[in-house]
This record gives structure tokens, C-alpha cells and sequence, in this order.
């Protein structure tokens, strides 16, 4: 499996914020929002149900994956999806780094994955869920 998920007790705006501010408490700041429900609607007139992906970034470990890996910039930020579902709850999906950063045979990057995932985790057990 290439990620893992929660439920969020709350609404959609609410999980958003929620969940960026449990990022930063493990280091990790939002890079870029992607308002695919907006992207869609805007270039293919379509409409769907609100679904925001953040890329997430520790900058201290991202430091030490670049150095050890200069293209593992391909593989980065560690993509946090928010989405609300057909009954109005609210999934929260986060990218597995282990499984990602699998992709790389380089020493030192499994036990960046490893920390990454745990911190993750850690976000997803703090979230109000479920």
C-alpha cells in the first residue's frame, strides 16, 4: 500500500486546519495546497466533492534525503490529501514514505523513510477521529 488514512470527526475546513497544524508540531510545513475540486471545475467544468491535496515538508529531513539523494526531489513533498466523502465525513489520506522512498536504493534513505513515516503517523494519531 502506498499510504494511509483516518476518518476526521468535523468538517472539511476543519480537518484542513487541523491537520496543518499537527504537521507543524512534528516539524512539517505546507508547500503547496492543490484545490483539485477547483482545478477540475475550472478546467473541465466538472464538478466534485471538496478534496485539497498538501505537500507537506520537514525541511531538516528533506535536508538530509537531498544530500544523500539529489533527485529524490522527484519523490518529495510527502502528499497529505483531505478529501469529503459521498455522507459528508471527512477522510484524511497520507503518503506512506516507506513505500515511496523504496523506489530509491541509496544507504541512509530507509531510515529517513522509516522517521518520516513515524512522524506521520503520529499526525494521524493525534487527528480527531473516529
Amino acid at each position: 500500500m502506498y499510504g494511509f488514512t483516518t476518518k476526521f470527526k468535523g468538517r472539511y475546513e476543519e480537518a484542513i486546519q487541523q491537520v496543518t497544524d499537527e504537521l507543524s508540531k512534528e516539524g512539517f510545513g505546507v508547500l503547496t495546497e492543490i484545490d483539485v475540486k477547483a482545478t477540475l471545475k475550472k478546467k473541465l467544468g466538472i464538478e466534485k466533492r471538496p478534496y485539497i491535496i498538501l505537500g507537506a515538508c520537514n525541511p531538516e529531513l528533506a535536508n538530509k534525503a537531498l544530500t544523500a539523494e539529489p533527485d529524490i526531489g522527484l519523490l518529495l513533498p510527502c502528499n497529505v490529501v483531505v478529501r469529503e466523502e459521498e455522507d459528508n465525513t471527512v477522510t484524511i489520506a497520507f503518503m506512506d514514505p516507506q513505500a515511496v522512498l523504496g523506489l530509491v536504493q541509496q544507504p541512509g534513505i530507509h531510515d529517513l523513510a522509516t522517521a518520516v513515516k513515524a512522524k506521520l503517523e503520529r499526525v494521524r494519531e493525534r487527528l480527531d477521529v473516529s
